[in-house]
């Protein structure tokens, strides 16, 4: 993928400005920056959920931007996206929810009635096997925890057979330990599947540990394009604007013995009710 001078105006407002870089090879890749800062439009103009001012959005030859009609909603089903809020039926239950990412593959009446045929279903149980939430596939999605929801979000996600995941913050309502299953879970899809990830998020310790590259936005633009071990102190403060140096801990999702009992002690608590 090559992206260049992609830039979003909202009136006078510029949210992502002449934004340009690419991905040759699969990789897990963190884009980190202060709230603001374009990180979730760009994506969004990625995945054609919002069109773009100007600029390019080039995969295999192919212009992105210039998609209409079916091929746009291909190229939604290829590049697929991941929100913080995580998007699912609160009422269905969790494996009709993952069975929805395959909605662009049928036509709408089909979809309307909800037929999937036994092989989606058994796709659908086996993504849900992969996140380690198979167990609940036929409780609504309401009754699960954040974590849990999020998880099958990721189901959905892988199965529209992608070709690229876009990761909103999508860890941003989590508690560590759910947070830390969640970026395991897309560290996985890099890995296993061979798959271009970018994921949006705010902590960066997350971004040190999983991406193989972080992208750092500041006021629209990228300020920061390097592998994690780059990310100095000095660099931290341009990224984010910040006069003095960061307190990282204040953001962290490291996981303490202390909050991993308690996170357990919540988790036997739902469960029991």
């Amino acid at each position: 993928m090559i992206i260049k001078e992609l830039t979003k105006h909202f009136g006078t407002i510029t949210a992502v400005d002449m934004v340009s870089f690419s991905i040759d090879t699969p990789q897990m890749v963190g884009v980190i920056g202060p709230s603001g800062a374009g990180k979730s439009t760009m994506l969004r103009m990625i995945n054609r959920l919002t069109e773009a001012s100007q600029g390019s959005i080039q995969v295999n030859g192919r212009e992105i931007l210039d998609l209409k009609g079916n091929e746009k909603r291909r190229w939604q089903r290829d590049c697929a996206m991941i929100f913080q809020q995580f998007n699912l039926v609160p009422r269905l239950d969790v494996v009709t929810n993952v069975l929805l990412g395959r909605l662009n593959g049928h036509s709408t009446l089909k979809s309307l009635f909800s037929v999937f045929g036994k092989v989606l279903v058994e796709d659908a149980l086996a993504a849900l096997e992969r996140l380690g939430i198979a167990d609940q596939a036929l409780q609504r999605a309401e009754t699960l925890s954040g974590g849990q929801q999020q998880r099958v979000a990721i189901a959905r996600a892988l199965m529209q057979k992608p070709k690229m995941v876009l990761a909103d913050e999508p860890i941003a309502s989590l508690d560590p330990l759910s947070a830390e299953k969640v970026m395991s879970s897309l560290r996985e899809i890099r890995d296993r599947d061979r798959l271009t990830v970018i994921c949006n998020l705010h902590t960066l310790d997350t971004a040190r540990t999983y991406c193989d590259r972080v992208i750092g936005m500041h006021k629209g633009r990228i300020v920061f394009d390097d592998e994690p071990s780059k990310l100095t102190p000095d660099v931290v403060r341009d990224v984010y604007g910040a006069e003095q140096e960061l307190n990282e801990s204040v953001t962290s999702t490291a996981i303490t013995k202390q909050g991993a009992e308690i996170d357990q002690a919540l988790a036997e608590v739902r469960m029991a009710s």
